[in-house]
């Protein structure tokens, strides 16, 4: 039997197309690991799915890349996503054992797997790829091609399920290359979504995240019992899940401050509506937010975060900010953490400005040094780990929600030890004294915070029982 090897880079959407790309090579006979680290001859294909947010995530795959070439001499190697999109020359020239096939075209992996029985793995099998699938010109061009083609109906490398709702973006924010990457803005119809969170509930998952690239410009089809055609926002396409599923839980993936208006609002008072929310922020500053392109201001921000504390009580609140943006002022870096401040985030995930070429950004002057770029993210992110250590502290001893992610090994004092993700986003591993199924959801107490590994940007941030 010949084994596939899958690589995966980046968002949370990349990881749910390699997952449903992983279930098509199972279904055809193929061995599927996911892993790139244990060399053998047996590989005969090797796909890697990339991120481009970064020129650190470009960097990482093109290590990625020379790894799976070195270690599996046999295998072609199938490079996809959003780097293949953007740099498809680039990436051709380092090997001729590389296949691209842009990002927006992904969902031709589907075809691979009959191919790859039909045609055989061979040396011919890189042209035979390239011919068949990849110089195939696209339906629509701009836009993701059959883009929620891919649906796992059982999950191999994640125990919480996810969901594609939407993807590409018709923004234009003036440093980001995502719009260019996935295409313009497509959307998952509301009763495709409906089928798919019942076969994941039916299934036995207790929580589906449901995973955008632009959550405020969801618009799905919806037929009404009369025939008449509607098209959904996300609040009202997670009113209408809520609506029509019994149990399962729905955690969102991020957020947009133009989404959260009263209508959202009121939808996520649900008790089945996870307490956890990622805020798209990027900066504090009016001035640097409008040079980003972006669609709202800093009051925005701060309206929304005060909507969302109303609507769920001690969420778990976290964004993202870019520091070091082409002409940031340290006043203006003073307007983005008094911000996060005001705004009490739980977590911040801060990062210094990468230029990404193509960008209007990359013209914008002055540039900043990046040892300041590299300073301000450091300053936020140490008051962020502070933040998340004194909102685990105050939820100790307390019953939690959580659902089952993975086994650990066992020892002499702690029978059953797993890891799992409580419902206000709280990594924590658990004992129990009796065994527990992965993807389901049980109580548990934190007893303990280990800061330390916080401190260091470990998996795990607290220790806890099954109650």
């Amino acid at each position: 039997m010949y084994t596939v090897r899958i690589e995966t880079l980046g968002c949370r959407l990349n990881q749910i197309e390699s997952e449903s790309a992983a279930q098509l090579f199972i279904e055809s006979g193929f061995n599927v690991v996911f892993s790139i680290n244990e060399p053998d001859d047996n590989t005969c294909l090797v796909i890697i799915n990339t991120c481009a947010v970064t020129q650190k995530a470009e960097q990482k795959a093109r290590r990625i890349f020379r790894l799976a070439l070195k270690n599996y001499k046999n295998a072609i190697i199938l490079i996809t996503g959003c780097y293949a999109q953007l740099s498809k020359n680039e990436i051709e020239r380092i090997d001729s054992r590389i296949v691209v096939l842009g990002g927006q075209i992904k969902s031709r992996i589907a075809r691979v797997p009959e191919l790859l029985k039909t045609a055989g793995a061979h040396d011919d099998f890189a042209s035979l790829l390239k011919k068949e699938i990849c110089s195939v010109p696209a339906i629509k061009p701009g836009f993701p091609e059959d883009s929620f083609k891919f649906a796992a109906s059982s999950l191999l490398a994640h125990s919480r399920a996810s969901l594609k709702i939407q993807d590409g973006c018709n923004n234009n924010c003036s440093f980001c290359t995502i719009h260019i990457a996935r295409g313009h803005s497509v959307s998952l119809d509301v009763a495709a979504a409906v089928e798919r969170v019942l076969a994941l509930e039916n299934q036995g998952y207790d929580e589906v995240v449901l995973t955008t690239i632009n959550i405020a410009q969801y618009k799905g089809l919806f037929i009404d019992k009369d025939g008449e055609e509607k098209y959904f926002n996300f609040a009202a396409l997670l009113k209408h899940l809520l609506e029509n599923t019994k149990k399962i839980n729905f955690r969102i993936s991020s957020l947009y401050p133009e989404v959260v208006d009263d209508e959202f609002c009121k939808v996520i008072k649900n008790q089945r509506v996870r307490p956890h929310f990622h805020i798209s922020v990027q900066s504090g500053s009016n001035r640097i937010l409008e040079l980003m392109n972006r669609r709202y201001k800093r009051d925005d921000v701060i309206a929304a975060c005060s909507a969302l504390r109303v609507a769920k009580p001690q969420c778990f609140l976290a964004c993202d900010i870019i520091t070091g943006f082409p002409s940031e002022t340290d006043e203006d870096f003073e307007q983005t953490m008094d911000l996060c401040l005001h705004c009490d985030f739980t977590w911040i995930h801060a990062f210094p400005f990468s230029e990404r070429p193509g960008t209007a950004a990359c013209n914008m002057k002055p540039k900043i040094p990046q040892s300041v770029s590299q300073k301000r993210a450091k300053s936020l992110n140490e008051w962020a780990v502070q933040q998340k250590i004194s909102y685990i502290e105050s939820f100790k001893d307390k019953p939690l929600s959580a659902v089952i992610e993975k086994q650990q090994p066992s020892s002499a004092t702690r029978k059953f030890v797993y890891n799992c993700m409580t419902e206000n986003f709280i990594h924590c591993q658990v004992t129990s004294p009796e065994p527990l199924k992965e993807s389901k959801t049980y109580t548990i107490r934190i007893t303990s915070i280990l800061k330390e590994n916080i401190h260091k940007g470990g998996e795990i941030e607290a220790m806890g029982q099954v109650l």
